[in-house]
């Protein structure tokens, strides 16, 4: 069983990696670059500041503690342990892999783009209130095309992107339900939400 998923990870993997074109390896370099979204991040830290006003000073370090733990976990704790090497230093498969953007670090399970990415968009998406259904959309849609981009880059396994997933997911989740409990204890008028 295990012999059947590790060739399903390399076949997903190489039918997303060989479907490129110079345009779409252009997106996916860019969806992939961290310091690309700082610009994004500056503004969404903004209008997380005028929703939530003075509850925004629990908001954004939870926030950050999210997308912190599922950063560290990942690369500290998991890729270390696990030392599974990442898809273009596999010398039997990394020859036949479109590698447009370099390789990265030695190990990818799992995937921290993932992880971040997801940690980010879960926690808004529990967060933000029903009428911003629209952002909360274009936040999954976001972590959705990073965590594909580690896939298409060959830089991750799609199980370590979904590893990632996972984890950042996890994070966002227990993060969310502390600004909750803290908020409703600390603005018991306000509420947990904008």
């Amino acid at each position: 069983m295990i012999e059947f998923f590790q060739h399903l990870d390399r076949w997903l993997l190489v039918a997303a990696n060989s479907r490129h074109t110079a345009r779409l390896d252009a997106w996916m370099v860019f969806f992939s670059e961290r310091l690309v979204w700082f610009p994004a991040y500056f503004v969404l830290v903004v209008v997380l500041c005028y929703l939530y006003g003075r509850r925004a000073t629990l908001l954004l370090p939870l926030l950050g503690l999210s997308v912190l733990l599922a950063d560290v976990i990942s690369s500290r704790l998991f890729k270390p342990y696990f030392a599974r090497l990442r898809p273009c230093h596999d010398a039997d498969l990394s020859a036949t892999l479109n590698l447009v953007n370099g390789c990265g670090g030695q190990f990818g399970f799992l995937s921290s783009h993932a992880a971040n990415a997801f940690a980010l968009a879960v926690f808004l998406g529990i967060l933000l209130p029903r009428r911003y259904r629209t952002a909360k959309v274009l936040l999954f849609i976001w972590a959705a095309l990073v965590s594909y981009s580690r896939i298409y880059l060959g830089a991750h396994y799609p199980s370590d992107v979904l590893a990632g997933m996972l984890l950042g997911s996890l994070m966002a989740w227990l993060c969310a339900l502390a600004f909750r409990h803290l908020a409703r204890r600390w603005w018991p008028l306000l509420g947990a939400e904008a």
